[in-house]
């Protein structure tokens, strides 16, 4: 593009993206690369969303099986040069670093043969949206600097609460009496690894929930580990009793029990990613959601300060990143031409235009103690209708807003599945176009 260009004037493109997340730099990837004209739009001053500013490590491993796996595999490799990147124990490659990422993601979609397609806005979001006879004809953007009229064939929500296709209009689903929880996760680093692996492994010699990997093969020799406990009493978590005893000794409270979990971090070797505190999800509550983000910086130095007296390496640990957007699991979802539901999902059900093959669980966070669901599936597919707008022929809903119930939202969520939905799409608007 000319960048020259008088910013008053209308510019048309083939495909916009709002949201340049998981599901969204997918997308623009894979238009870009197609040869389609895109804009993606993008709120924070970087890429990667839940990835990047959310500290959303490592990705969920998922089926091998799946499709659409091309801008997966990109990310893993460009991750590697960066030394950025492991492939754990269990043969998930997506553990990554976080920070690196927004250098990474800014690498890949600026590469020789997407740039020139592609142009990218930070800090900008949708002002207003035009639209006529079952179309969006025309987005208008708003930046600290300006705002600008955008023309496009196809419009993609990918912001992960559907915010986009609210603006314009579009109905929502309402068939849950349940809610995931959220998350604000943080990062400690100058924690001794070789200490705290001593002390899991004298701990918890559950697989399933405690371990520990050192790949040899890796020049750098990192040590990595993953472990967790809950307040749910479906198993004995063996880290529950040092909880349970920060609660007796007032350094936590009740609820910062209620989910921990942590993961080292790609690239590093003394970094430890948490995936907690949870917190209440005020879906329609804006001032109620505020109030929880300070609550949960309050359970995050909790946290830390209880880390440093009852885990063996976390001593000298220090506080090195709160996560600047909030984990939500799941806001909004927005009716689309095929709604997806937890029968199509259990059942193995297969569609004619499947976006993506996975497996990941039915993964529900409740707020309620011995509610929260972690069921295994068996490989299932979802279909480019669940993804295609109910209202709007050129509008297209990838990542979590997508239009399925809530229980099979649940497997759908998780970051890899949101590639594959972005590149789906971007399939089959090349396709089309």
């Amino acid at each position: 593009m000319n960048y020259n260009i008088v910013m008053e004037k209308t510019i048309k493109y083939d495909v916009v993206i709002i949201g340049g997340g998981t599901s969204g730099c997918s997308c623009a990837y894979n238009c870009a690369k197609f040869g389609l004209k895109t804009l993606l739009v993008e709120k924070n001053n970087f890429l990667g969303g839940l990835m990047t500013g959310g500290l959303v490590v490592p990705v969920m491993k998922s089926s091998a099986q799946n499709i659409n796996c091309e801008y997966y595999n990109v990310l893993v490799n460009t991750a590697k040069k960066y030394n950025a990147q492991i492939t754990y124990k269990d043969k998930n490659d997506g553990w990554f670093n976080p920070e690196c990422l927004k250098i990474i993601l800014d690498d890949i979609l600026n590469q020789n043969e997407i740039k020139n397609n592609l142009d990218i806005l930070f800090e900008t979001t949708v002002l207003n949206i035009e639209t006529l006879d079952k179309k969006i004809n025309k987005a208008i953007l708003i930046s600290n600097m300006l705002s600008l009229p955008i023309v496009s064939k196809y419009y993609i929500d990918a912001t992960g609460s559907g915010e986009f296709s609210i603006l314009a209009g579009c109905e929502k689903l309402n068939d849950n009496n349940m809610i995931q929880q959220n998350t604000l996760r943080f990062i400690l680093n100058n924690v001794d690894f070789i200490k705290f692996k001593t002390f899991l492994d004298s701990l918890d010699d559950s697989e399933d929930i405690t371990n520990t990997y050192r790949d040899e093969r890796n020049t750098r020799n990192e040590m990595h580990f993953t472990t967790a406990s809950t307040w749910d009493e479906n198993q004995l978590w063996k880290l529950d009793k040092y909880l349970q005893k920060g609660v007796k000794d007032k350094i936590l409270h009740e609820e910062d029990r209620a989910y921990f979990q942590i993961f080292s971090i790609a690239g590093t070797n003394d970094s430890v990613a948490f995936n907690c505190p949870r917190i209440n999800n005020y879906k329609d509550n804006p001032f109620m959601s505020s109030l929880e983000l300070i609550n949960a910086r309050k359970s995050i130095w909790r946290i830390y300060n209880f880390c440093k007296i009852y885990f063996p390496g976390f001593e000298h640990a220090q506080i090195a990143n709160i996560a600047t957007q909030t984990g939500i699991r799941e806001q909004n979802r927005i009716k689309t031409r095929y709604i997806y539901t937890k029968d199509d999902l259990t059942s193995g059900k297969t569609f004619k235009n499947p976006v993506l093959k996975a497996n990941y669980s039915i993964d529900i966070h409740s707020d309620k103690k011995n509610k929260s669901i972690l069921q295994k599936t068996s490989t299932y597919e979802l279909p480019l209708e669940a993804l295609m707008s109910y209202d709007y022929d050129n509008l297209f809903i990838i990542g979590k807003a997508l239009g399925a119930d809530f229980y099979a939202h649940s497997a759908l969520r998780v970051q890899k599945s949101c590639m594959s939905m972005g590149e789906g799409v971007a399939k089959y608007l090349a396709k089309s176009n």
